[in-house]
Order: structure tokens, then C-alpha cells, then sequence
């Protein structure tokens, strides 16, 4: 009866913890461009806090000659297979140091290769075979992030309560953080305009 009981209370405890977590959300503006997508938002590195990969990868497709999503924020340590969809050959490679200038080659379609993404760093990606092609893969150092749709809406899910620093992150538009604290429940709003 007694384990029961401390079951039962262990239950209790993981259950509270769980369901503690507030949201973020917010929209964000964005001048000088076409439309607010592919902006960014992340919670900045926490101090004293680490974070394991997922196991599972994320996926970037090379479909109808372009990299999809165009921007791909993710955890550092986490792998990223990239699938050819397109009847052409295509490659992956980055120009960027932080990743080692990583070629993974050409392949047909059907067929992926996977990178890991281990330090946290702006990734450049494109195709030596076709060189209109290009994204970026944001690897960041807390898994709460999300990518603002065209309205530039946005929502990060499920943060733990207390206060972080917020950044934005945009391709062509300069970055902005700001100091957000997050309730136990429920959501905090927090609204961006960014521009050149």
C-alpha cells in the first residue's frame, strides 16, 4: 500500500511538472521585404541549461528546384536529411566555416543524404548545381523556437516559466532581442517590427 502510495504521488509530482509551461506568441512586421516569413523567433542560450538533440532528424526536401522550408531553425546536435524530390540531380553544400564547409555531393531523385548540425551558428545552404537555389539552417541553443508564417504570426509552445532574452532572426533584416518572462500558464504576447 505505501508503494502505491508513493506512486501515486510521483505521478502527482511529474504530472504538475509537465503542465507547467507557458506560451509565446506574437506577430511580427517586417518592412522592405515582400512579405514577414521565414522570420525567426528563439529563446536565447539559457545560462547553466543544456539541451539533448532529438533523435529524430528533420527533413529539408530539394523540390521544384528550390529547398523546402526555406528556413529551417533547429538544435544544435540535430541531424538534417536532405531528400532530392526533383527529376534533376542535386547537391548540398555550405560556404560557412561553422560547419566545416560541408560538401555532401549530388544525388538523384528519391535518394537523401543527413549532416549534423553540432555548433550553434547561421548556415547558409546551396545547390552547386544550381546556383539559384538557397536556405538556411538556424541551429540554436534551446529547443524554443518558431518560424513566423507570411502574416509574420508566430508561437513557441510549452516554455517553462521565468525570464528569457527573445531574439529574432530574419535573412535579410536586422535582429532584435528583447526580455521576455514567461507565466506558468497561459501566454505573454510579444510583438516585433524589424527592417534593413
Amino acid at each position: 500500500m505505501k508503494s502505491l502510495f508513493l506512486i501515486f504521488l510521483m505521478c502527482v509530482f511529474v504530472l504538475s511538472e509537465i503542465s507547467i509551461a507557458g506560451d509565446i506568441k506574437g506577430k511580427v512586421k517586417a518592412k522592405g521585404v515582400k512579405n514577414a516569413a521565414n522570420a525567426v523567433i528563439y529563446i536565447a542560450k539559457i545560462k547553466g541549461k543544456t539541451f539533448t538533440a532529438p533523435k529524430e532528424a528533420e527533413l529539408m526536401d530539394q523540390k521544384n528546384m528550390s529547398f523546402v522550408p526555406h528556413v529551417l531553425p533547429v538544435l544544435a546536435g540535430t541531424r538534417v536529411n536532405f531528400l532530392n524530390a526533383d527529376d534533376v540531380l542535386h547537391n548540398v553544400f555550405s560556404p560557412d566555416d561553422c560547419v566545416d564547409k560541408f560538401n555532401l555531393g549530388s544525388w538523384p531523385k528519391g535518394q537523401e543524404k543527413s549532416y549534423v548540425f553540432k555548433n550553434p551558428c547561421e548556415v547558409t545552404l546551396l545547390c552547386n548545381v544550381h546556383p539559384e537555389m538557397s536556405a538556411y539552417v538556424l541551429v540554436l541553443e534551446t529547443p524554443y523556437f518558431a518560424v513566423t508564417d507570411k502574416e509574420g504570426n508566430y508561437s513557441i509552445k510549452n516554455v517553462p516559466p521565468g525570464k528569457y532574452t527573445l531574439k529574432i532572426w530574419h535573412e535579410k533584416l536586422k535582429g532584435k532581442e528583447v526580455s521576455v518572462t514567461v507565466p506558468e500558464k497561459g501566454e505573454v504576447t510579444e510583438n516585433f517590427e524589424i527592417k534593413r
